[in-house]
């Protein structure tokens, strides 16, 4: 089989990223390691930027999202048992953000791709990479014990942290940065109406708690928990009670429970590989670089990587190689003022176990500060709704 993109994972940054080169003519092939029920089933995050839904309208998948999604105009800080709104609206000149799951936009885009009749290999298996530091790069796969071979001009690597694609650079040609946080996410999805409106966010002497949701009558919540802890150790009514003592008592109040859908753990990281260009192997997303959830910007990221991404490839195309020769560059820009954002975020509102009283009164100080100060509200807000693409 021969394309000009193989994309190599049908997460939504693999199929974002088909979906922007077939609105601009470009072949490209999805190659997915897992079934097409697997990836529906991942349960994610669901935060998404203006930049991020803009983009998802100009490739034409956007009409469930704006009649399913919640529009947000700001979020909550919970600290010193009182909830303090931020009007992100109010602060950056109108913009706001849209809650609606990751799983939802990547069922559209699969959707759309299926329409159009757009190839995508599901349940690969042992993919390699091959050749990306020439002109012919290859793409081998195994699907229902036969044998396949992509050849094609570019390879996306689009498939996550723990894919083929960094995997296949060669050794010496990749730098990391890697911070792991000393503590995890405990979430739990229910059929129960959010406790609030908009996100919060609660910095609590016992840890960090998030009331979110993905619709009017499905919540998502966290708590922060150990590193070591297990989902299996909590029941229902242990999660929901650890989340009424970290919450303002006027939210803790009115927050109705019932039983879980899902119950994990995740744990939290931040991490950057550069350069995100090898040859004609181009990261993207999770692949590349990942954040901690607390300022939900990994989706976001990936989005914002795929549309420089589909661009310069367009301009490869027209003759023009200034994109593509430039893509890490501009990549990384960006991503890293994410990465700081998500780690200032993630280490102002969790208890850290080298904190003390201490680091919780310095955590409670600069909390007033952002509710008090014009100025550093807004850098919140900006950085929140997300940075200029």
């Amino acid at each position: 089989m021969r394309v000009q993109v193989a994309i190599v994972g049908g997460g939504p940054a693999g199929h974002l990223l088909g979906q922007l080169l077939y609105k601009a003519g470009i072949s490209a092939i999805v190659i997915e390691q897992r079934s097409q029920d697997y990836v529906l089933g991942r349960i994610r995050a669901g935060v998404l930027e203006q930049g991020t839904t803009d983009l998802l309208d100009e490739v034409g998948v956007g009409s469930r999202m704006h009649a399913e999604g919640l529009v947000h105009g700001g979020i909550s800080l919970s600290f010193g048992g009182a909830h303090h709104r931020i009007d992100l609206q109010k602060l950056t000149g109108g913009k706001s953000v849209m809650v609606y799951g990751q799983t939802e936009v990547t069922r559209d885009l699969m959707n759309a791709r299926a329409a159009a009749g757009l190839p995508t290999a599901y349940e690969a298996e042992n993919v390699s990479l091959h050749d990306f530091d020439g002109t012919r790069p290859k793409v081998r796969y195994v699907q229902h014990g036969v044998a396949h071979e992509v050849e094609c001009d570019f390879i996306a690597g689009c498939d996550g942290f723990h894919g083929v694609s960094r995997a296949s650079v060669p050794a010496g040609a990749l730098k990391t940065f890697e911070r792991v946080y000393p503590f995890g996410w405990l979430g739990v999805l229910s059929e129960t109406p959010p406790v609030a409106e908009e996100l919060v966010y609660s910095n609590h002497a016992r840890g960090f708690a998030l009331c979110s949701m993905r619709s009017h009558t499905r919540s998502r919540y966290y708590v922060q928990c150990a590193l070591d802890d297990k989902a299996e150790r909590w029941s229902d009514d242990a999660f929901w009670d650890e989340l009424r003592r970290r919450l303002a008592p006027e939210l803790a109040e009115s927050l109705v429970t019932g039983p879980s859908i899902e119950k994990s753990i995740a744990p939290l990281r931040s991490f950057v590989a550069e350069p995100m260009r090898f040859g004609r192997l181009f990261l993207a997303g999770d692949a590349a670089h990942i954040v901690p959830p607390t300022g939900a910007k990994g989706l976001n990221l990936a989005a914002s990587d795929v549309r420089y991404l589909a661009r310069a490839l367009v301009d490869f195309y027209a003759g023009d190689e200034t994109g593509i020769n430039r893509y890490s560059e501009t990549c990384l820009h960006r991503v890293w003022k994410a990465v700081r954002f998500s780690w200032w975020f993630t280490s102002l509102m969790h208890q850290f176990p080298d904190g003390g009283e201490f680091g919780h009164k310095l955590q409670e100080a600069e909390l007033n500060y952002l509710i008090h100060s014009p100025a550093a509200a807004t850098s919140l807000a900006e950085n929140y709704v997300g940075l200029p693409l």
